[in-house]
C-alpha cells in the first residue's frame, strides 16, 4: 500500500487547489502500485483489468500534463479552450 502527502493550496476563492504536478505523480504512483501488485502474483488481481486501469491512470496524467504545459505555454491573454 502507498503512503502519498499532497500539499494544500489556498485559492483566492478558499478553495483548496492540489499542485497538478501532485496530481499526476499520484496516478502514476497508483498505476505502478497496482502494476507491482499484479506483479506480486496476487490470485485476486485480474492482470488484464489492472494493465487497463494502469494504462487509464497514465493517459490521464499525461493529459494533465500537457494541459498545464498548454496553459503555462499561452502568451498572457490568450483564452485556452474557449474561455
Amino acid at each position: 500500500m502507498i503512503h502519498v502527502t499532497i500539499p494544500l493550496i489556498p485559492g483566492k476563492d478558499g478553495v483548496p487547489l492540489i499542485p497538478a504536478d501532485q496530481v499526476t505523480a499520484l496516478l502514476r504512483t497508483i498505476a505502478v502500485d497496482w502494476m507491482q501488485a499484479a506483479d506480486a502474483g496476487d490470485p485476486a488481481v485480474d492482470r488484464q483489468t489492472v494493465d487497463g486501469l494502469a494504462g487509464v491512470l497514465d493517459e490521464l496524467a499525461d493529459s494533465i500534463d500537457v494541459e498545464c504545459i498548454a496553459f503555462a505555454s499561452a502568451p498572457e491573454g490568450w483564452a485556452l479552450d474557449g474561455e
